[in-house]
């Protein structure tokens, strides 16, 4: 999509900081962290929120979980615990309209979140 946030830095338009990439998916920080460690996972290829989701995209979640893995060891945050959170519309605080998972840690996590 020509105006979606993300997918200006999942083509290069825009260069967040980035953590941790592959050809299908991109890894960057927040840029307003709510933890030590708050970097967001998206896929390259628009989808808009979870409710777009359909079957041929299960890997493509996968992979966005396997890449959430890869930036807790960047980060040194694997052992000590991190959350990851997928907010699915507006009234669940989702404010970019691209799928994205929220990789959190580097301090003390309380349930429930809010």
């Amino acid at each position: 999509m020509s105006d979606c946030l993300f997918c200006k830095m999942a083509n290069g338009e825009i260069t967040p900081d980035i953590v941790h990439e592959t050809d299908d998916i991109l890894a960057f920080r927040d840029i307003n962290p709510q933890a030590p460690t708050h970097v967001l996972v998206i896929p390259r290829r628009h989808i808009s929120s979870i409710n777009d989701l359909t079957e041929a995209d299960q890997e493509l979640v996968g992979k966005l979980y396997l890449g959430a893995k890869a930036v807790a060891g960047k980060e040194g945050i694997r052992e000590s615990g991190y959350r990851t959170v997928m907010n699915c519309g507006a009234g669940a605080g989702q404010t970019v309209f691209h799928i994205h998972l929220h990789v959190l840690g580097g301090r003390g996590m309380q349930w429930p979140p809010g």
